[in-house]
């Protein structure tokens, strides 16, 4: 096993241990903040393309929620959830989309698989994860993931909602939530 490897395994076994945990956490940009823009590859319905928040915000609020690994268990069921609500989402003109530090077959795959062709998943490079601050971290040790970090994005490109909870069980009903209230529903 390579040294790189000895490193990542206990981290992958922290993971998954923390994620069974239900431990809020303040997510890392503050409500008020502005969000900083970003560009980035990513999938929907397997098929590539390139998502500007810049872009997305023009048509409403944008939901952008960080999950740690494609295909795991607590992001599939993320992914699900967030299928399941994409009506609830267009019904009040916002846009969702999934990031992770995942490369782009993993996504398309996701984005049909997981997401349901519901909703678009992309890539969080570095210079995303460092903006947003997301970078999941063990004993101080980066992963190649991020913290699951859900924001609410609002059409004057302000930070609504700002969540980081490892269980996936709230994302959805807050940032529903958030969008609703921001349509005034």
């Amino acid at each position: 096993m390579t040294k790189q490897r000895k490193m990542i395994a206990p981290a992958l076994a922290a993971l998954a241990a923390m994620a069974s945990l239900s431990t809020s956490a303040h997510a890392e940009l503050a409500v008020g903040a502005t969000a900083p823009a970003f560009v980035t590859q990513g999938a929907t319905g397997g098929k590539a393309f390139t998502f500007k928040l810049k872009d997305a915000l023009k048509k409403g609020p944008v939901v952008v929620y960080f999950y740690p690994k494609a295909f795991t268990k607590g992001c599939t069921l993320e992914a699900h959830a967030f299928a399941d609500a994409i009506d609830d989402y267009a019904k009040v003109g916002a846009t969702v989309i999934g990031l992770s530090a995942d490369d782009l077959p993993t996504l398309q795959k996701f984005s049909t698989m997981e997401c349901r062709d519901k909703f678009p998943v992309g890539i969080a490079d570095a210079g995303i994860i460092k903006t947003y601050d997301v970078a999941l971290s063990f004993a101080g040790v980066s992963a190649p993931m991020t913290k699951r970090t859900s924001y609410v994005i609002g059409k004057d490109g302000k930070v609504k909602l700002a969540f980081t909870d490892m269980d996936y069980k709230d994302h959805v009903a807050k940032t529903l939530a958030t969008v609703k209230a921001l349509a005034g529903k």
